[in-house]
């Protein structure tokens, strides 16, 4: 897959579309999530802090979380799962990633366990970038 100097920045997009319209297409289409826990706005936002080093767009935005499955547990904190996938095997940060996206996790506070997983099915794809992704890396649908 080969990519082109990004357009605009995340700060730039929210310029131009402001916060709710950025929001709204900063939304991968693929991701399965416990949306409605509490702890989903903090934990995405960290999520959004964390990019593949070779692609200047977070892997939420870039469609690499699959799944995040958020449950409380017995001792109140709640724990997390994460299925996620890289842009191909061959990724040289793919042993690096699952610590990444639990470093990017665990701080939450209120946040006991985190698993991370790396899954090859679905495979990924373009498609499964979020637009603002998308005008960011010049892939215009």
């Amino acid at each position: 897959m080969s990519l082109t100097k990004p357009v605009a920045d995340e700060s730039m997009l929210r310029n131009a579309l402001g916060d709710e319209g950025f929001d709204e297409l900063a939304e991968p289409p693929n991701v399965e999530a416990t949306r409605a826990h509490p702890l989903w706005p903090q934990i995405v936002k960290n999520l959004r802090a964390v990019y593949d080093p070779e692609i200047p767009v977070n892997i939420y935005e870039l469609g690499l979380i699959y799944k995040v499955d958020i449950r409380d547990g017995l001792d109140g904190k709640a724990d997390v799962f994460v299925e996620m996938s890289l842009t191909s095997p061959g990724c040289p940060v793919a042993q690096e990633m699952p610590g990444m996206v639990q470093g990017a996790i665990f701080p939450v506070d209120g946040i006991g366990n985190v698993d991370v997983e790396i899954v090859w099915d679905p495979t990924w794809d373009p498609s499964f970038m979020a637009e603002t992704a998308k005008l960011q890396l010049n892939m215009f649908t």
